[in-house]
């Protein structure tokens, strides 16, 4: 159940035959994102979990998900920005259906990503279904 957004990174990564490209491409994708403003990067909106940085802040509106991201870190940056092709524009209801996890294996992150990448990865996922839920 993968946006047409997260198809392209996968369509890409599949293209990508080597790690370090596609380590390049996630830190491009994050270098791509629009800066969140500086107002954002509170408490509220912080990311426990992470050995980085996180700031997440949900925009919900007609019913539809979405989010602004940023951290203090190039690839979870760039992670954000897979999230974020993840869950954008889905209808609010349907982010908990997304199987998170699954949809990134595709990407072979699990693989690649150290432990604590992995673990603010899924605090990552964590806070956005727990928006979504709440929304």
């Amino acid at each position: 159940m993968a946006t047409a957004a997260f198809e392209d990174i996968a369509e890409t990564f599949d293209f990508l035959d080597d790690w370090e490209d596609r380590y390049r491409h996630v830190i491009e994708l994050g270098k791509a994102m629009p800066p969140l403003d500086d107002s954002f990067r509170a408490p509220a909106y912080k990311v426990d979990g992470c050995a980085s940085q996180v700031w997440l802040r949900p925009v919900i509106g007609a019913g539809r998900f979405d989010f602004q991201g940023d951290s203090d870190a190039m690839i979870v940056r760039g992670l954000i920005a897979v999230l974020h092709a993840l869950y954008s524009g889905l209808p609010v209801a349907e982010v908990a259906r997304v199987d998170a996890p699954a949809e990134l294996a595709r990407l072979g992150l699990n693989e690649h990503l150290s432990a604590q990448r992995s673990n603010g990865v899924r605090a990552m996922v964590e806070r956005i279904r727990k928006v979504a839920a709440e929304a």
